[in-house]
């Protein structure tokens, strides 16, 4: 079971800024915070995720093909999740809407993506009924 997910960040005042905005769409806050590192999420609850400057003090980077996906309860959680990041230094990657064909029962993936300031990657998404 994933327990957190920490991402790599060169600007760690810069990184809270987009991270408290997402986190707070996800309907969570910070859950500890050092000098080098800060994490959201609830203790004992979804899995979290972080923010750290690398402990081997060399540059952070974004790795190629990685992404977190956070899951959103609805549509409009997804457009308030990408407007969140959007808002707050990340980037576009995709804008919210259905991704591929739906299923034989009418469930598609319906998703948005984005790249928070450091250039990892991210999508909100839901599995949803064709409307």
């Amino acid at each position: 079971m994933l327990g957190y997910v920490t991402l790599g960040t060169n600007d760690l005042e810069r990184a809270a800024v987009f991270y408290d905005a997402i986190a707070k769409e996800m309907g969570v806050g910070r859950m500890m915070e050092f000098d080098s590192f800060i994490a959201w999420g609830e203790m004992g609850g979804a899995p979290g995720f972080a923010a750290t400057k690398p402990f081997d003090g060399k540059a952070a980077t974004s790795g190629n093909g990685t992404m977190v996906a956070l899951e959103a309860k609805d549509r409009d959680h997804v457009q308030r999740i990408y407007d969140a990041a959007l808002a707050n230094g990340g980037s576009d990657e995709g804008a919210p809407g259905p991704r591929g064909e739906p299923d034989p029962t009418g469930v598609v993936f319906y998703a948005a993506y984005f790249r928070d300031p450091d250039g990892n990657k991210f999508n909100a998404f839901l599995m949803d009924k064709v409307s």
